[in-house]
């Protein structure tokens, strides 16, 4: 319908629609803006631009539209279809009945004075996801168990961690496992090199710091002793000036230690924390295995029963969604490994990421539709009880008082966010409570052989 401005001035001619189904998730939408309009957005243009241009010869406002087209008239259409597209693309998406996902893509011709201006809207939409029976979804997920070898091995770990290093006596020899406190100077051709020298130095022989040869050479000497290693710097070394080089080190070895590894009884586990015995210690690290595991097996139960929906749920995803949730992970990798490692490898690993990493991103966003269709078949809501009991899980994780991650979360805006998180959790439990898991066993050993 058309619309008049005050004072009686000629009616304003409607932008006409067209839509088009690319794909379930795709539209073009085709916007004609008649040439009324275009020749009334030209109009203003020169108007403004005769107010604002100074051109020699011509007082600012007086500049005729002949010498403003001559000077401006190769740029003045780009400007036209800025202004006209801004004045049109809500109404036009508006008449369309569509809701885009992402900002519309837009191509656009020329426009000309004397003839309707056109475009076309590429529209990206929610996709139609139809969930199939979820009563008896089969899920996979290992059974939580944890063997006293494991228990074993961990109090194993915990005591070489815990152990104390000795000082060996004089007449000990160096030998793997020791830690040896040492001096050394290097030299390539009989002259010093950067870097090349220390004092104090401990280091643990077998530990594999050293380049090649270097460990192995001090492998046999006694404190006090004051060895010359011989060896050859690797050809990929990273300083270029030593690659491949042989190079002499003269070392001053001043003392040999060895883990003196306690006991493993009743005072070491009271050593270890509030346990009142050996027993006790075992009961905690069996628990804390439990624990994990139990978290583990929950965690595969919801990868499990997600593939198992994904393999039936089948429905297109809008490209330009992958591509944005794509960019996302780009960015974090790139945040958080930016000053850790050398830029070029950064940008390499970056770039593989994107010629990889779409199936990933693919993955996600699929995940996030299919999730929104679960909040919606169970009728999932989120309370106040459950974002205070999402503030204080994050108070705790981060070790803050619940008050403060409130103001920081009111502060970055997290609101939206933390209940679209409770939302899929809910969403999560509400797959599993409906599937049906098979608990995985790992293999029993080959029986014995007939007799």
């Amino acid at each position: 319908m058309s619309s008049k401005k005050k004072g009686g001035a000629a009616p304003v001619e409607e932008i006409s629609v067209s839509t088009e189904e690319v794909s379930a998730v795709v539209h073009s939408i085709g916007v004609t803006v008649p040439r009324s309009r275009v020749a009334s957005a030209f109009d203003r243009t020169y108007r403004d631009l005769a107010r604002t241009a100074s051109i020699k010869g011509f007082r600012k406002g007086k500049v005729p539209r002949s010498v403003l087209e001559k000077m401006y008239g190769a740029s003045i259409p780009e400007e036209i279809e800025r202004v006209l597209i801004q004045e049109t693309i809500q109404e036009a998406v508006e008449r369309s009945g569509l809701e885009p996902l992402v900002q519309p893509d837009v191509e656009a011709g020329e426009p000309k004075i004397d003839s309707d201006f056109e475009y076309t809207l590429r529209i990206e939409v929610k996709p139609e996801v139809e969930l199939p029976d979820l009563d008896g979804l089969p899920a996979k997920a290992p059974v939580v168990r944890v063997d006293d070898e494991e228990v074993d091995a961990e109090l194993e770990r915990m005591r070489e961690a815990n152990a104390p290093w000795i000082e060996e006596a004089e007449d000990v020899a160096a030998a793997e496992g020791h830690t040896i406190t040492f001096d050394y100077e290097g030299s390539v051709d009989g002259e010093l090199f950067e870097g090349g020298k220390a004092e104090g130095v401990d280091l643990e022989l077998g530990s594999g710091r050293m380049i090649p040869g270097f460990e192995e050479g001090l492998i046999g000497a006694k404190a006090g002793e004051s060895p010359t290693l011989n060896v050859t710097f690797p050809e990929e070394y990273h300083a270029e000036n030593l690659a491949g080089k042989e190079a002499q080190f003269a070392c001053t070895v001043h003392a040999i230690k060895k883990r003196q590894v306690p006991e493993l009884d009743d005072e070491f586990a009271k050593d270890m924390g509030e346990y009142e015995n050996l027993d006790d210690l075992r009961d905690k690290i069996r628990g804390d295995f439990t624990t994990r595991r139990e978290r583990e097996r929950q965690n595969a139960i919801e990868r499990s029963a997600m593939d198992s929906l994904l393999e039936r749920c089948e429905f297109d995803v809008p490209p330009g969604i992958v591509e944005r949730q794509l960019e996302h992970q780009i960015q974090q990798m790139h945040q958080q490994f930016q000053g850790q490692i050398p830029p070029d490898i950064l940008n390499q690993q970056l770039a593989r990421m994107r010629e990889d990493g779409r199936d990933a991103a693919e993955r996600r966003v699929r995940e996030s539709f299919v999730l929104e269709a679960l909040v919606k078949a169970g009728e999932l809501t989120t309370s106040d009880e459950d974002v205070e009991e999402r503030y204080v899980e994050m108070a705790e994780g981060q070790g803050m008082e619940v008050e403060q991650v409130k103001q920081m979360a009111a502060a970055q805006g997290w609101g939206d966010a933390i209940r679209a998180e409770i939302l899929d959790k809910k969403a999560l439990e509400y797959l599993v409570a409906k599937a049906t898991v098979e608990d995985l066993v790992e293999e029993e050993s080959d029986e014995a052989s007939d007799e």
